[in-house]
C-alpha cells in the first residue's frame, strides 16, 4: 500500500455504524446514515487555500474542499427553480425497484444474455421527472427515481448564466497544474432521500460539487481492489463492486472483511475530490430530502514517458483491465476470459518457487 499523505488531527478509524465529529455538523444526525459492517476514517475537510489540500490532490487522495465557490451560482437551485428554468429537453431518469441504483453499460448487455438490470433508464421531460418523484414520495413504496443528465446546450438561459458563473478560474487551474486532460462532462444528479449509488470506480478525475441536501460518500483506495470484487470488464456492471454492503456474502467475498473506507458527508457548497480509480459509494441521507449534485469529470494526465517502479495501485488496475480486454478480443468470447485466467494461475503461483 502506498504511504498516505499525513494531515494533522488524522483520527483513528472507527466502526462504519458511527459518525465522526470531524465530519459532523448540526445539519444531519447519525440516524440518517445507513449501517455497514466495516470501518471508516474521515476524509479531511480543508479550505482550498490550505497547502495540505493541494498536497492531497497532488497525491491523488480524497479531500473535501469547503470554500471553492465552484458552484456558488447554483446554490439557489432547487426543484422549483430548475423546473422553471432548465428547459424542455429530455433527461435521463433511472427508475429502480428499491433505493440501490447499480450502474450498468447498456452496450455490454449483449455479452450476458441473462443479465437483468436492477434499474431502467427512461427519457422524460423535467416536469415528468418531478411528477414521478413526488408520486413515489407520496406512495411511500420501494420505487425510487434518480435523474442523471449531462448538462448541455438544451438547458434554459438562466441555467446557462449560472453555469458560466461557476468558478472556472479555480478549477481550470487545478486541471492545468496537474496536466489533466479535457473536461469530459458535467453530470447533473438529482436524487430522492435515501438513494444509493453502490461502490464503483471511474477512470477519470472527479470534482463532486454538492448543491442541495447532504450526501454520504465512502471511498476506498485502488489497492483495495481484491477486497471489493469488481464485475468482469465485459460485464454490464464493469467497475462496480459485486458485494452488497448491506448484506455481504463473506462466503463468496471473504476479503471484504478487510475493507476500510474513507468517509465524508458533503453539504451545499462542499466539493469532494474523488481521484481516478478510487472506489466510491454515494448515498443521499435518509429523510434528508432531495439532493442535487454536479460532477466535473476530467481525463487523467497522460502516461509519463518514463515509468517509475514499483507501479502504483491504480496503474496495476489499469493493467488488469487491459489484460481482460485483450483476452476478450483474442478469444472472441468474453465468457472464456475467466476460465483461461484461472487455468493460467491455478496452482502455479500459490507457493514460493526456487
Amino acid at each position: 500500500m502506498a504511504a498516505a499523505t499525513v494531515v494533522e488531527a488524522d483520527p483513528t478509524a472507527t466502526d462504519g455504524s458511527t459518525a465522526f465529529s470531524e465530519v459532523h455538523n448540526s445539519s444531519w444526525t447519525d440516524s440518517q446514515l445507513r449501517k455497514y459492517p466495516f470501518q471508516t476514517r474521515p476524509i479531511p475537510r480543508l479550505s482550498h487555500t490550505d497547502p495540505r489540500a493541494e498536497m492531497l490532490i497532488d497525491n491523488e487522495e480524497p479531500v473535501v474542499l469547503t470554500d471553492t465557490n465552484l458552484v456558488y451560482p447554483a446554490l439557489k437551485w432547487d426543484v422549483n427553480y430548475l423546473q422553471d428554468n432548465i428547459g424542455n429537453g429530455d433527461f435521463s431518469v433511472y427508475i429502480a425497484e428499491n433505493h440501490k441504483f447499480l450502474y450498468y453499460d447498456e452496450k455490454k448487455m449483449a455479452n450476458f444474455e441473462n443479465f437483468v438490470p436492477k434499474s431502467q433508464r427512461v427519457d422524460m421531460k423535467f416536469s415528468e421527472f418531478v411528477d414521478r418523484m413526488q408520486k413515489s414520495e407520496e406512495l411511500g413504496g420501494e420505487e425510487r427515481v434518480y435523474l442523471q443528465q449531462t448538462l448541455n446546450d438544451t438547458v434554459g438561459r438562466n441555467i446557462v448564466v449560472d453555469f458560466l458563473g461557476f468558478n472556472w478560474n479555480w478549477i481550470n487551474k487545478q486541471q492545468a497544474k496537474r496536466n489533466w486532460g479535457q473536461l469530459t462532462s458535467n453530470l447533473l444528479l438529482i436524487g430522492m432521500e435515501g438513494n444509493v449509488t453502490p461502490a464503483h470506480y471511474d477512470e477519470q478525475q472527479n470534482f463532486f460539487a454538492q448543491i442541495r441536501g447532504h450526501k454520504r460518500c465512502i471511498l476506498f483506495p485502488p489497492d483495495q481492489f481484491e477486497s471489493l470484487y469488481p464485475f468482469p470488464v465485459h460485464h454490464p456492471c464493469d467497475r462496480q463492486s459485486q458485494v452488497d454492503f448491506e448484506n455481504p456474502d463473506y462466503g463468496k467475498f471473504p476479503n471484504f472483511k478487510n475493507v476500510v473506507g474513507h468517509e465524508a458527508v458533503v453539504g451545499p457548497g462542499d466539493v469532494l475530490y474523488i481521484p481516478m480509480y478510487w472506489w466510491h459509494h454515494i448515498e443521499s441521507l435518509l429523510n434528508g430530502g432531495v439532493t442535487i449534485t454536479v460532477n466535473f469529470w476530467y481525463k487523467g494526465a497522460p502516461t509519463p514517458r518514463r515509468i517509475e517502479y514499483p507501479l502504483k495501485a491504480h496503474q496495476k488496475v489499469a493493467i488488469m483491465r487491459n489484460i481482460e480486454k485483450m483476452l476478450g478480443e483474442a478469444l472472441g468470447d468474453p465468457h472464456e476470459v475467466g476460465p483461461l485466467l484461472n487455468m493460467m494461475i491455478k496452482g502455479r503461483y500459490d507457493q514460493g518457487l526456487s
